[in-house]
């Protein structure tokens, strides 16, 4: 019996020092295997317990990895190894706080500080500094977050910690950007993602930083640093054994980057699968990003019916699906819907990006709406937003929203340069579609300037980007705006005149149309007089009827 008993001890040993190499080595698939195996045969010490958590985590098992963390903090507390069960507690929390379970992360790194208060000086209490620091950042305090991350790095360096400097480097850098020092903030967080591309940092250290980094990026439109750091994740987790919970993440922001530089079918597949591996390990909001990032590559595709779908799924997730549905209305031609929406959004308040996005395509819709002055007023606040950030692709986006309000006001000379300067951004920062966009404004522009051999040549340009593209709804739109400037008897007004136009026919006096459109009675007498002329027309009655039989109105 004894014999046996031994036979069975060196076995699970053997197994348990198995896995503990498989852990060392970062082989997450077999340190969890094995040491799943050692502890049926025999209960694993804390330390052991630690790594088999660690190993769930890294599979993805995440419940099960606190689970399993929860029984290492027991185990060290029964030991009276305080210092142990406080870093455990610290973990657990740390890892229910960035899912979202705030009370019982709260909790457990309350009971890691309660734990701490009769130890001395240690490494264990920079790292409680770390979720005050995010803390702060989040409720609006980045000046006390960027004090806690800057403590907690002088902790990482006291006790030769790289996780903990990493952690406050890339803490500091996202509290100085919410402070508005953005470049003094992305240096921070270059300088941290230097110890995660240099092996310094352990993997669950790298996938965090990793993520919040590129977060950050995309978050300031900075896309070249998003892209280059998307990259460099992507290598990392491919140079895995294993699938990482990093994995997911990646696939969202590497589809963002594809959609942006026009590879929308490479997109299109990034965002399929990482729908699918946020649903199968139940991230349903995650999974509804990759949703909202379905529906936007099928809008913009023309596939309209496809992208409703995939907007109401990502809604039934709990993903926010504004501005994209906003732009799916006008798509559909239900402009006032569209307005109304983005209307009532840009009421709000939300971060950067997301008010940033939201802003330039309110300015879309509004113009659709015939709601220039309104659309005045958006675009000079995203104008503000991008002097303030200073990011090229901002900057464009914020020039584009500006020229398009000032080729609706008739400022074409204004309109036509800002255009130009925002063309040039998105050609170098190779973004096609935003470029063709900017191309057929300007070939408005140019029109009405009746520069018609430059307009033809911004037109043209423009289709062949959306074709190649594959942007059908935008080609269908081209082609329906040049079916209609050659039949419908308007095809020698300016856009300005057709506007005026509009107006007379619904029994609009010059007086009241300069009040509607903000300009002066004086201009829009000569607008008529344009109209009168070039439709050989001599009455507001004729100008009416021409309107309805033209179906311009």
């Amino acid at each position: 019996m004894n014999e046996i008993i031994e036979h069975t001890s060196d076995a699970s040993n053997r197994i348990l020092t198995d896995g503990s190499a498989a852990f060392d080595r970062g082989e997450w698939s077999d340190a969890y295997r094995l040491l799943f195996e050692a502890d049926k045969h025999t209960p694993l010490a804390p330390s052991d317990l630690e790594r088999f958590a660690k190993s769930a985590y890294m599979l993805g098992k995440e419940q099960e990895s606190s689970d399993i963390l929860t029984r290492a903090h027991k185990r060290f507390l029964d030991d009276g190894d305080n210092l142990s069960a406080a870093r455990s507690a610290y973990w657990l929390g740390f890892t229910l706080l960035l899912r979202g379970e705030f009370a019982q992360g709260g909790g457990w790194v309350s009971r890691a500080a309660r734990l701490l208060e009769s130890e001395g000086d240690c490494v264990e209490k920079g790292y409680l500094l770390l979720p005050d620091g995010y803390r702060a950042v989040q409720f609006g305090d980045p000046v006390e977050g960027y004090r806690k991350f800057h403590e907690a790095e002088q902790f990482g360096h006291r006790f030769n910690d790289p996780d903990l400097r990493t952690f406050g480097l890339n803490g500091q850098g996202r509290a100085l950007i919410r402070q508005g020092e953005i470049q003094r903030g992305l240096s921070l967080l270059d300088e941290a993602m230097v110890a995660v591309t240099a092996g310094e940092v352990s993997p669950m250290t790298a996938g965090g930083v990793y993520c919040s980094v590129i977060e950050a990026c995309s978050d300031l439109f900075d896309m070249r640093r998003a892209k280059e750091w998307t990259e460099a994740l992507n290598r990392w987790c491919n140079s895995q054994s294993d699938e990482l919970p990093y994995r997911g993440p990646c696939m969202l922001h590497r589809a963002e980057i594809l959609q942006l530089h026009g590879s929308w079918l490479d997109a299109t597949e990034e965002a399929v699968n990482a729908h699918q591996r946020f649903s199968a390990s139940n991230q349903m909001r995650l999974a509804g990003e990759a949703l909202y990032r379905i529906a936007e590559l099928n809008r913009l595709q023309g596939k309209l019916d496809a992208a409703e779908e995939a907007y109401k799924k990502a809604d039934q997730c709990g993903a926010n699906v504004q501005p994209g549905l906003a732009h799916l209305r006008l798509a559909q031609g239900q402009t006032e819907l569209a307005a109304a929406a983005i209307r009532s959004l840009i009421q709000d308040s939300p971060g950067i990006r997301k008010r940033a996005n939201l802003l330039d395509s309110a300015v879309e819709i509004l113009l659709a709406a015939r709601e220039p002055a309104s659309a005045r007023i958006v675009a000079d606040e995203l104008m503000h937003l991008a002097d303030k950030i200073n990011t090229p692709l901002l900057c464009a986006m914020a020039g584009r929203a500006v020229g398009a309000v000032l080729l609706a006001e008739g400022s074409l000379e204004d309109s036509v340069v800002i255009l130009r300067r925002s063309l040039d951004t998105f050609q170098q920062l190779e973004v096609p579609y935003e470029e063709a966009r900017v191309r057929i404004l300007l070939a408005q522009a140019c029109r009405n300037q009746e520069d018609c051999d430059t307009a033809e040549l911004e037109l043209e340009a423009g289709r062949r980007i959306f074709e190649r593209l594959g942007a059908d709804h935008d080609c269908a739109r081209l082609s329906s705006l040049s079916d209609s400037s050659n039949s419908n008897g308007a095809q020698e007004l300016t856009r300005r005149e057709i506007e005026v136009l509009r107006l007379i026919a619904t029994g609009l006096t010059n007086k009241a149309i300069a009040s509607k459109l903000f300009i002066s009675e004086k201009t829009v007498a000569r607008h008529v007089s344009n109209i009168f002329t070039k439709l050989d027309l001599s009455s507001r009655s004729a100008v009416t009827a021409h309107a309805y039989r033209h179906h311009l109105l």
